[in-house]
């Protein structure tokens, strides 16, 4: 009878060796023969662009231009009181939709608003409201506010004139002396005429 201590070990292969036998010649030339055909390939067919085929453009080519959509700056800022529809909250925000102070003649009674804000009793339509308006005009620069006027006086079916930023200029530069912000209708009523 065998020993099972025995009849196990047999079952075992045999460690591994290298010892002599190195790698065979055969697979080392195969090596050689794809190293030769891949450096002859990438010699004959590098075919660097010349820049006469390019189309000219630098990188300033590929700077988009700063613009300020006013549209954007009236959803963030403006719309949680006046709507997105610019239809106001009856009896505390006035509609910019068809408003004498949007659709005045001169813009500046807008930037006028929008740069100290209105407190107090205001009539827009022959309709009274009593809202708080903040003063935009610490936050946003002349370009943003002529942005925002340009916006609403040509949104909700209004079909006014546009703003820019020397004219938010000049009534900024005007209306410094302001202290707080207009007092509805007293203060603005006056603009519109």
């Amino acid at each position: 009878m065998s020993d099972p201590k025995n009849d196990q070990q047999k079952r075992e292969y045999s460690e591994p060796y290298e010892g002599s036998h190195p790698v065979p010649k055969l697979v080392l030339t195969a090596i050689g023969v794809l190293l030769i055909w891949a450096v002859y390939h990438l010699y004959v067919s590098f075919n660097p662009m010349p820049a006469s085929v390019g189309d000219n453009r630098v990188a300033q080519d590929f700077i988009v231009p700063k613009t300020i959509n006013g549209g954007q700056i009236y959803a963030a800022n403006c719309v949680a009181c006046h709507q997105a529809n610019g239809a106001g909250i009856p009896g505390v925000f006035p509609p910019l939709s068809k408003s004498e102070f949007v659709d005045a003649k001169d813009p500046g009674v807008m930037v006028r608003i929008l740069l100290h804000g209105i407190h107090g009793p205001l009539t827009v339509e022959g309709k009274k409201f009593d809202g708080q308006m903040p003063d935009f005009g610490g936050k946003f620069s002349d370009e943003e506010i002529a942005a925002l006027v340009t916006h609403v006086r040509s949104s909700f079916g209004n079909t006014a004139s546009a703003a820019d930023a020397a004219l938010v200029a000049k009534v900024r530069a005007d209306t410094k002396d302001q202290k707080g912000p207009w007092k509805g209708d007293e203060d603005l009523r006056p603009l519109l005429k």
